[in-house]
């Protein structure tokens, strides 16, 4: 990509609000990888099976 077009890009492509790791329940301990609560598995699971090609 050229410098211009990177330039140009303002706002962010994904909402990372609804993403699956928006809701933390806790971390792994060595590799503080976060682990969503059990609602937004559900969350994401259902979007995936759902915008599936």
């Amino acid at each position: 990509m050229s410098k211009n077009k990177l330039n140009k890009i303002k706002h962010p492509i994904e909402n990372h609000k609804t993403a699956s790791w928006a809701n933390i329940e806790t971390l792994k301990p060595e590799s503080c990888v976060p682990i969503p609560n059990e609602l937004e598995v559900e969350n994401a699971k259902r979007w995936v099976e759902e915008n599936e090609k």
